[in-house]
């Protein structure tokens, strides 16, 4: 990317956090509803305030340090470094000590070693792109068992693929759409998913 003139990202406001969006870092197109998108996500995870919680697919790190100060720690992934980057700066300049962000293919990555080094999350939130998860996060998610899933997904049809990997060991308790597209079949689905047999 060549930059000709003017600043080289766009600036957003949300709950008076800051988020400087550079042309590699993902960030929901419609402002007033990312807002309410980020809310129910909140909502869902029912923090606590001291869960170690994941947020895979993280782009801006925007979900990740929206919820920090409801959560004890929260680590983002993205594959994209530049979008790490924007992330870091971000939390930085919001002055969030307790979220940290990682660079790499979300199915290499999210490994035993990864799990071992930043901890076993209690809830796990998960962003994924129109494709959805791999298989191979699916089975990672399974083996680490937080006790609840919050699936963001912008195709349901691959959203419904992964839950039917997950559905002997997780149940879905709430589902919410939000009209981020509004005037288009398009819509940003939500999913609650709680742990069967969960202690």
């Amino acid at each position: 990317l060549v930059l000709f003139h003017g600043d080289p990202g766009i600036d957003e406001t949300m709950e008076g956090l800051k988020f400087h969006i550079t042309p590699k870092s993902f960030y929901q197109t419609n402002s007033r509803q990312a807002y309410a998108l980020y809310k129910k996500v909140r909502e869902f995870a029912e923090l606590q305030g001291s869960e170690l919680v994941y947020d895979l697919y993280t782009g801006l790190g925007t979900i990740a340090q929206f919820i920090a100060s409801k959560a004890g720690r929260v680590v983002g992934i993205e594959a994209i470094p530049e979008a790490v980057q924007a992330a870091k700066e971000n939390a930085a300049a919001n002055n969030i000590p307790n979220v940290s962000f990682y660079s790499g293919d979300m199915k290499d990555l999210f490994s035993q070693e990864f799990l071992a080094e930043n901890g076993i999350p209690d809830v796990l939130i998960t962003d994924p792109p129109r494709d959805g998860m791999h298989k191979d996060v699916i089975e990672r998610i399974l083996e680490c068992a937080p006790s609840r899933i919050v699936y963001v997904s912008c195709n349901s049809a691959t959203q419904a693929r992964d839950l039917a990997l997950m559905k002997d060991d997780y149940e879905v308790v709430r589902v919410q759409p939000v009209d981020m597209f509004p005037q288009t079949h398009h819509v940003e689905n939500i999913v609650l998913l709680k742990r069967r047999n969960n202690p």
